[in-house]
């Protein structure tokens, strides 16, 4: 599982003492033991972990903006190297490409359904937002 990966890449970093990546892998770990513990009972899954790290990844571009806006550029650089050790753990997107090539080959073109489609077959590969902007034809 990509957790397992993970936690072996943060006693990595652990006994390496880079601070950067084992900050930002712990902070995955922690959202992952979080949803894992919040009593659904629902199984977490690979995709689960990708959607926290991909939340995670957003988070940390509002983290940078803010640092660079505040002339702090050392912390925007250990933003940068924090989401360098993310994305490693991120499975490969579609391109935007890609996205259009797989809408163009659909059937139902409206909005809900191609959605849908997207998320059930490419949950955690490709950005919905993307794909809503192709969807309407922006």
């Amino acid at each position: 599982m990509l957790i397992d990966e993970i936690k072996k890449a943060n006693m990595m970093a652990l006994k390496n003492h880079d601070v950067d990546t084992r900050n930002a892998l712990s902070i995955v770990i922690s959202r992952y033991l979080e949803l894992k513990t919040n009593g659904s009972g629902k199984e977490v899954t690979d995709v689960d972990v990708a959607k926290i790290i991909q939340k995670f990844d957003k988070e940390l571009d509002e983290e940078k903006d803010g640092y660079v806006k505040a002339g702090r550029a050392e912390q925007a650089a250990n933003v940068d190297k924090q989401k360098a050790v993310i994305a490693g753990f991120l499975p490969k997107q579609l391109s935007e490409e890609e996205v259009r090539k797989i809408y163009a080959g659909l059937e139902d073109k409206a909005l809900p359904s191609v959605m849908k489609h997207f998320k059930t077959n490419y949950e955690g590969k490709v950005d919905m937002s993307l794909v809503s902007k192709i969807a309407r034809g922006l």
